[in-house]
This record gives C-alpha cells, structure tokens and sequence, in this order.
C-alpha cells in the first residue's frame, strides 16, 4: 500500500450545498478545489456544478432564492455579467466590476452577488512570486473576470493597462470606466494592443477548445498569466513557455479563492 485514500466526503441533511453555474460546464475544476478547501476548512458543505443555458438562469435563480440549504453559487461563463441585473443587492467589489462570480443566498431568501476573481487572481500572481506593479500589463478580453482582473489589476499598481477584445467598444469603455476609478493608482488605460507588454493576460476563453486562435498576436514578454483552468497548459503558455516567459496557470487564480468565499457566504462582505 502506497498510502491511504482520502476520506469520502459525507453528505447529510444537515450539508449546506452551493452550485456552479455555467454553459458550458464540463470544463469546470472548481467544484473539486471548492470541495477539497471546504474539507480542510472543517466546513459542513458541498458544492456542484449545474448546466444552466442562458434561457435558464433566472429560472434556476428563482429555485436557489426558495430552496433554504442552498447557501450560494459560483457563477461561470456566460452568466458573470448577465446575473447582475437578476440579483437583489450587489457587493462594492461586484458593483465596481459590473460582474459576479459567487452569490450568497440570504436568511430572507435573497441573492447577494459578489466577485472574487480580481483578489483571486492578485493572490495567484503574487503566490509565483510576481508583483504587477509596475509592469505594462496587456489583457485580451472585457467580460466578467477580464473585467473584474483589470479592475484589480490597475489597483495594484501596474505601470499601463491595454485591452484588446474583438468587440472593441468593450474594451473602450472598460478602459474608460478604470480611468475615471480613483483606485486606479495612475495607472495609465487604453484599448488596443500593447507589443511591448511585459506581462500579458488571458481573460477570454480562447483556449478551451481545439483550434482556438491565441489572444494574442505574439508571444513576447516576460511573464503570461492565463484564466482557462482546462487544460492546464493552454496553446497561450506554450507559446509563451516557448518565446522564455514565466508562466501562471488558470488554476493559480481559483485556489485563493475558497477562503474569501467561505467567509463571503457567512456575511463578510454583506
């Protein structure tokens, strides 16, 4: 015997269940690091992913604000954005990032939305020993992590911030909505492209699926970071891994974020 098996997680009437929702689902990871922190947490709760299409969401929120075990959900692609408007109240970071990531359900049955990624992905940077301080950091994308990692991004002191996306007034009026933050610790916003970009950002899903295109027209820089979890190694990092820049992973951003939603789901923030 090489070793011992962890012990099987227990579920009772008495687990506290929280979903992920996405379309697709598949792809998603962070049930098994949700589940594993809640276990070393010594927390009686469990989460699941769901498959809810877009058609579906209000419906499936609509069950999660009448079913009183459910404590919450992380909210995945597609829905970061489109959940907003859906919610009853909306932490500072959510209403900043105009995106949620995780909803708490409330004692009187409504929904609370919040975002993690933006600390999440900060903590995943600084836990491979990178500081974006300073650096001219380029970002594909200008949905719900790419704008709640911007956000964070500018804050933490990063010399210039450029964002690409396909829908180019996206990423016009994301940069525009950072320039006028007071956070943003003059950190210097504009879309476009960034050739000289010294770390470089993947907050698309380009990646997920065979024969996507890169984020990015090259691969320069010194550091490429990456939000797709599955599969690890995107053709972003190799690429990256090739042309000799260091490399974050996708999952560095989900593993921080199990404390920040434990203590979120008991009312930190409200």
């Amino acid at each position: 015997m090489t070793g011992l098996s962890p012990a099987p997680l227990l579920v009772t009437g008495k687990t506290r269940v929280m979903f992920i929702l996405g379309d697709p689902i598949s792809h998603v990871i962070g049930t098994s690091v949700l589940n594993t922190a809640w276990t070393r947490l010594g927390l009686d709760l469990v989460t699941v992913p769901l498959h809810v299409r877009p058609p579906d969401l209000s419906a499936t929120l609509d069950l999660i604000r009448r079913t009183a075990n459910v404590t919450g959900s992380g909210i995945t692609i597609p829905h970061k954005v489109a959940v907003v408007p859906l919610l009853d109240h909306l932490t500072e970071a959510a209403r900043l990032t105009g995106a949620v990531n995780f909803l708490r359900r409330n004692d009187d049955g409504t929904l609370t939305g919040h975002n993690v990624d933006g600390a999440g992905f900060l903590a995943g940077l600084q836990a491979q020993g990178i500081d974006p301080a300073g650096h001219r950091v380029a970002l594909a994308g200008a949905g719900g992590v790419a704008r709640a990692i911007a956000f964070a991004i500018a804050g933490a002191g990063a010399a210039s911030l450029t964002i690409r996306n396909r829908d180019t007034a996206k990423a016009d009026d994301l940069a525009a909505a950072i320039s006028a933050w007071p956070g943003a610790n003059g950190c210097t916003v504009r879309s476009g492209d960034d050739p000289k970009a010294t770390l470089r950002i993947n907050g698309t899903s380009l990646g997920m699926r065979d024969g996507d295109p890169l984020p990015f027209p090259d691969s320069g820089g010194e550091v490429a970071a990456e939000v797709v979890m599955t599969p690890a190694l995107t053709p972003f990092l190799k690429a990256a891994q090739q042309a000799g820049a260091r490399t974050v992973p996708g999952r560095a951003m989900m593993d921080p974020q199990a404390g920040l939603v434990a203590r979120f789901l008991e009312g930190d923030p409200a």
